[in-house]
């Protein structure tokens, strides 16, 4: 077993540190801020070690290549991009402060997604609907490393896509924006160039993340083990656990906890990483 240690500063005393804590019997180096613990073992101080030392830690089986995925689906707020749109959207109508209340309580599992997209969405009644394009334009952004991490799992030929408790208005620019696979989020409903303040059919919750990425994974002919799951909130626990790799990014607690590895340190790279 590896042991990946990631950070956006690694010193040589930590690694040499960590490779004794975990009897690990070679240092390589991946990239400036990723390195491999060769032939490691699982001890519980590396955690604590690297909760001190501010770096992600993660034992990975030795054999485990990116090429043995098919496909990684990825949250799209505050995980693909380093922004809650909906948050944004809220700002442009005046209501960002109890629009994002609403969202923290959701993301922390206090709240059903459901029930939480529909109170929110309520607030945004009235918004002209240019203001979508707005936020887009002017307050979209990436993740760190998103791009790196999609461009090595197209050549890895890793089938990609987004599934999002948010709006198709952003996920359908994003999808073609990066090239992604596949894509699936909420509708808003538009009547007369202003925002209705609901949403069109049936909610993407947790249980539709699941549902979608399901239902993809079948139509690729994948087996469980062999899709990577990417998310930061309690909506995308379900999700997370129709993948045989989970990964909780800067994520919620209850996500931590739940997850297969998780990444609070580094930037979506780190996800590669992990596989190289």
């Amino acid at each position: 077993m590896n042991l990946i240690i990631q950070g956006l500063e690694i010193e040589n005393r930590d690694l040499r540190e960590l490779a004794k804590l975990a009897g690990a019997n070679d240092i390589e180096q991946i990239t400036g801020q990723a390195f491999r613990l060769k032939n490691a073992s699982r001890r519980d101080q590396v955690p604590e070690y690297c909760a001190d030392a501010g770096l992600d830690f993660a034992f990975v089986e030795q054999a485990v290549q990116l090429s043995d995925f098919g496909l990684v689906a990825m949250d799209m707020d505050s995980t693909l991009l380093a922004i809650e749109s909906i948050d944004e959207i809220a700002d442009m109508h005046g209501v960002k402060p109890q629009v994002s209340e609403i969202t923290q309580r959701t993301m922390r599992g206090e709240i059903v997604f459901a029930e939480s997209l529909r109170q929110r969405t309520a607030l945004l009644r009235d918004l002209d609907e240019e203001a979508l394009q707005r936020v887009y334009d002017e307050r979209l952004r990436l993740s760190p490393g998103a791009e790196k991490m999609l461009q090595r799992m197209k050549a890895a030929g890793v089938k990609t896509m987004v599934i999002s408790g948010g709006f198709t208005f952003f996920t359908d620019r994003v999808k073609a924006k990066l090239g992604l696979d596949y894509a699936a989020a909420n509708t808003l409903e538009v009547a007369n160039g202003k925002l209705t303040g609901k949403v069109l059919g049936e909610i993407i919750g947790a249980s539709g993340k699941a549902e979608v990425l399901k239902k993809v994974r079948d139509q690729l002919g994948l087996k469980r083990e062999q899709v990577i799951a990417i998310g930061d909130g309690a909506n995308d626990l379900r999700m997370m656990e129709e993948a045989g790799v989970s990964i909780a990014y800067h994520a919620k607690p209850i996500v931590q906890e739940k997850a297969t590895y998780a990444l609070n340190h580094v930037g979506l790279d780190g996800v590669v990483n992990l596989f190289s």
